[in-house]
C-alpha cells in the first residue's frame, strides 16, 4: 500500500478511528490491533511474505529472551549468532542470490568456462532490509546488554512491523521506539497537528516535486550514451532533488503518520544539501541508516567503542562500512562503486577535519569559506548520484567519463533537453530555499506556526492543492517510492 494512493487515503482514517477508540482499552488491545493493520498494510502489496517479518519477529523475540537469560558467553554468543543467520540468510537470499549467481556466471564466462547457470525468479520481499536492520539492532543490543529484552510479544511485534516506517524507514531503534509501546497513549492534539504538517510536506515533496522531476531524469538517462555531458550533469542535479524528495517525502509521511497514533520516531534528514563535507553530509542523509552502520559496522571494524584504532584500521573501517552500505542499497555493482565512491570522498574529511566548521551544527555562520565547502560536497554528491541512478556498472563508467570530458561541452542537438530539464529548476531551488531558510527546524511547515492564520492558511492551501494537481488519475497506478527496491 503506497503512501500516496487512494487505498491508503481510505486506511488511514479507519486505522485512527478504530485505534483511538481503543485508548481506554487495555494497552495491550492497542498494540494487537496496531501489528494486525500493519500485516494488513503490508499483505496489501502481498500477503505471501508476511510470513518472513513473522519469522523475523519471533526469532529475535525469543533470541533476546535466551540471550538475557544465558549464564556463559558461549551460549548468548550462539543465539546471537542464530539472529544473524536467519535474519541475513533470508535477506541474502531475497536480496543477493541472483546477483551472486549472474556474478560468478559472467567471471566463468570471462575465462573462457562454458556454464549454464539459471538462476530463480526471486520477488525482493518490499522493506526486507528496512525491518531486518530494525529487529537485528534489538538483538544486538540485547546481546551488549543496553537493553533489557521484552517478554511483551504484542508490544514486540508490533515494533518490528509498525506500518508507518516498515517499509522505507526511518530505520528505528528498539530503546526509542519499543518503550513507546509500553506507555498508554492517548490523543494529543498537539502532536497531531504536527503530524499533519509533516504529512502534507512529504506529499508535496514526493507528488508535486520527486514525480515531477522524474520525467526529465528519464528522459536524460534514456541511452545517456547519446546525451553530451552537460544534460548528463543536469540530469544528475535533478536526480539528487528526486530521490531527496521522494525518500525524504516518504519519511516525513511515515514520521507524521505515527505522530497520529502517538508514537514519535527519529528524524532520517537534516538538510543534507548544505552540508559542508562528505562526513557532515553523511550526518543529515538517511540518518538512521547511517548510524545503523556506525554502531553495528564501523565501530567492530575498528575494533569496539573502547578501542581507539589507528589510522590505516580507521581508513580500511570507512572503506568497508561504505562498500556494504552501497551493497545494502541493491543487488549490483554500480551500487557498490557508489558505497565505494563515497569512502574515497569521506577519508579527506575524517583525516583533515575542519574543525571549525563543526563547531556549528546548523550551516549558515561561516561566510564565504562555508558555501565554497556547500558547493564543492553538493558537487561531489550529485556527481555520485551518476553511479546510483545508472542501470548498470559499465553505464554508469560511460556516463561518468562523458560528464568529466570537455570535449563533451558543446551545443549539440541536445540543445532542446538543456532548455527542457532547466524548467525545472525554480522548483528544484524552491525546495533547497525551503530547506535553508528552515533549517533549524525538522519541517518547514512548522515554521508557519508564528505566521498570522490568514497567511498560514493560505499556505497550506497552496501545498494541498499543489499536491491534488499532480496526484496521477484514478486509473493510472501511482508511482512508487524510489526506497521500496532496495
Amino acid at each position: 500500500m503506497l503512501f500516496n494512493s487512494f487505498s491508503f487515503a481510505v486506511f488511514l482514517p479507519l486505522a485512527l478511528a478504530l485505534y483511538w477508540s481503543m485508548q481506554k482499552a487495555p494497552l495491550k488491545m492497542q498494540n494487537v490491533f496496531l501489528t494486525a493493520a500493519s500485516y494488513l498494510f503490508y499483505a496489501w502489496w502481498d500477503w505471501r511474505f508476511l510470513g518472513l517479518i513473522v519469522i523475523s519477529s519471533s526469532t529475535d523475540y525469543f533470541c533476546g529472551i535466551f540471550i538475557h537469560g544465558s549464564v556463559t558467553d558461549r551460549r548468548r554468543k550462539g543465539f546471537l549468532l542464530l539472529s544473524l543467520v536467519i535474519n541475513l540468510g533470508l535477506l541474502s537470499f531475497f536480496k543477493y542470490f541472483n546477483f551472486f549467481v549472474d556474478s560468478f556466471a559472467h567471471l566463468l564466462s570471462e575465462l573462457g568456462i562454458n556454464q549454464s547457470i539459471h538462476t530463480l525468479r526471486i520477488i525482493l520481499p518490499i522493506g526486507i532490509s528496512f525491518y531486518t536492520f530494525q529487529t537485528l539492532s534489538y538483538t544486538i543490543d540485547v546481546f551488549r546488554r543496553k537493553i533489557e529484552p521484552t517478554r511483551d510479544p504484542a508490544a514486540f511485534f508490533a515494533f518490528v512491523s509498525f506500518f508507518p516506517q516498515l517499509v522505507a524507514g526511518p530505520i528505528e531503534r528498539a530503546s526509542n521506539l519499543l518503550p513507546q509501546f509500553f506507555r498508554r497513549r492517548s490523543v494529543d492534539y498537539n502532536l497531531a497537528r504536527e503530524g499533519c504538517r509533516q504529512i502534507l510536506w512529504g506529499m508535496w515533496k514526493k507528488v508535486a516535486v520527486a514525480d515531477f522531476v522524474a520525467s526529465a531524469v528519464n528522459l536524460i538517462y534514456t541511452n545517456p550514451g547519446n546525451k553530451d555531458g552537460l544534460s548528463l550533469w543536469i540530469g544528475s542535479f535533478l536526480f539528487g532533488i528526486q530521490i531527496y524528495c521522494d525518500f525524504s517525502g516518504y519519511s516525513d509521511i511515515a514520521i507524521g503518520t505515527a505522530k497520529l497514533f502517538g508514537f514519535k520516531l527519529m528524524r532520517n534528514f537534516a538538510v543534507p544539501y548544505f552540508s559542508r563535507d562528505i562526513p557532515e553530509f553523511w550526518r543529515r542523509w538517511h540518518i538512521s541508516l547511517t548510524t545503523w552502520f556506525r554502531d553495528y559496522v564501523f565501530i567492530p571494524l575498528c575494533g569496539g567503542a573502547d578501542h581507539k584504532p589507528g589510522r590505516i584500521r580507521r581508513i580500511l573501517a570507512v572503506l568497508g562500512t561504505f562498500t556494504l552500505s552501497g551493497f545494502w542499497h541493491g543487488a549490483a555493482w554500480h551500487f557498490v562503486a557508489w558505497g565505494f565512491l563515497h569512502a574515497l570522498f569521506y577519508l579527506p574529511g575524517m583525516v583533515f577535519r575542519r574543525r571549525k566548521l563543526e563547531r556549528a551544527f546548523h550551516p549558515g555562520s561561516g561566510g564565504i569559506r562555508e558555501w565554497i565547502s556547500i558547493m564543492a560536497t553538493f558537487i561531489a554528491v550529485t556527481f555520485a548520484w551518476i553511479f546510483f541512478r545508472s542501470p548498470t556498472m559499465s553505464s554508469a563508467v560511460s556516463t561518468a567519463g562523458r560528464v568529466l570530458n570537455p570535449a563533451m561541452f558543446i551545443m549539440t542537438e541536445n540543445a532542446w533537453l538543456h532548455s527542457h530539464a532547466l524548467g525545472f529548476l525554480p522548483l528544484c531551488l524552491m525546495v533547497l530555499a525551503a530547506d535553508w531558510f528552515t533549517r533549524k527546524r525538522e519541517c518547514p511547515l512548522f515554521a508557519l506556526e508564528n505566521w498570522k492564520r490568514p497567511f498560514r492558511w493560505a499556505v497550506y492551501t497552496l501545498v494541498l492543492w499543489s499536491v491534488f494537481y499532480h496526484l496521477p488519475q484514478p486509473d493510472v497506478n501511482p508511482q512508487e517510492f524510489i526506497y521500496f527496491q532496495f
